[in-house]
């Protein structure tokens, strides 16, 4: 079985600075170091399968951004907040997450 997290971020401050790529960059590495079973893709340059549903113009702020990770299991949508929300640089934060199974 393929599960989702759907989360709701805000990227404020400085943040809202940072392009498209590096922002997906940045939740890559926010759910590596937080140990999170995010599906990594096959292939020749394996990367978490993490989604982000819409850019955002550079320079603008919002409270309401989404992104989906692929997981390999379920997990905890407010353990998955909290751990995530550690590992995130100030300006951006997971405001509510969602588990979808598929």
């Amino acid at each position: 079985h393929r599960f989702k997290m759907k989360i709701t971020f805000s990227k404020k401050g400085d943040m809202r600075f940072i392009s498209h790529l590096d922002l997906l960059r940045l939740f890559q590495r926010a759910a590596r170091r937080s140990n999170l079973p995010v599906t990594v893709t096959r292939g020749f340059n394996p990367h978490l399968k993490i989604s982000i549903t819409k850019a955002l113009k550079l320079g603008l702020e919002s409270d309401s951004e989404e992104a989906v990770l692929h997981m390999d299991r379920e997990a905890d949508p407010e353990e998955f907040k909290k751990v995530m929300n550690e590992k995130l640089p100030d300006g951006i934060r997971v405001i509510n997450a969602e588990g979808i199974k598929h």
